[in-house]
């Protein structure tokens, strides 16, 4: 999102991502992963839909990688994302994988005593946060300077095309997964 649109706009996507980190390690921290693992159907569920949004992104970088790209402006013909579209990206795109509970009820469950502190369960899903949305606001101001953003203009129909394919591939492996399991 830095690349294609703006500064700004990356680092609202790079909130979504971490407002996604945090739901999800907040629903660790709360038992979700129990919840998922007693009632198979439901985290079925939440990898078919996953699945699907990640085919449908898929579909839409295919769709989009041989607009031009000149650095500093969006994709030529494209209407310029709301930031608050920006920030939406990134929390579904976060929250698109329902393994991140699992990982984070697994770490919890190897790192944490079996029965921590109460601040420490509140202090968890902040500091989730604050490092994930830090992280990718870093990439989002390295990728939005005018050098990376022309190097990708060069390269973006293949990056692109790489792109897509690897979120098809991802999507397409959880609904397999998904109706594997339900098998």
């Amino acid at each position: 999102i830095a690349l294609s649109t703006s500064r700004a706009h990356g680092l609202a996507s790079a909130l979504g991502m971490g407002v996604g980190r945090l739901i999800f390690a907040s629903l660790a921290v709360l038992g979700l992963t129990a919840l998922l693992m007693q009632f198979e159907w439901l985290y079925l569920t939440f990898k078919l839909l996953g699945g699907c949004y990640l085919l449908y992104m898929a579909f839409r970088i295919y769709r989009s990688a041989s607009d031009t790209l000149e650095p500093g402006n969006p994709v030529q013909g494209a209407k310029e994302p709301t930031l608050f579209r920006a920030f939406f990206f990134g929390l579904v795109t976060q929250l698109s994988n329902p393994k991140t509970s699992i990982f984070y009820a697994s770490i919890f469950a190897a790192v944490l005593p079996p029965e921590p502190v109460r601040w420490l369960l509140f202090a968890i899903p902040p500091a989730l946060f604050i490092v994930e949305a830090g992280w990718y606001s870093i990439v989002a101001l390295a990728f939005s300077g005018f050098r990376m953003r022309a190097i990708y203009g060069r390269l973006k129909k293949w990056l692109d095309y790489a792109a897509g394919t690897v979120m098809g591939l991802l999507g397409a492996k959880l609904i397999i997964e998904a109706f594997h399991r339900r098998m």
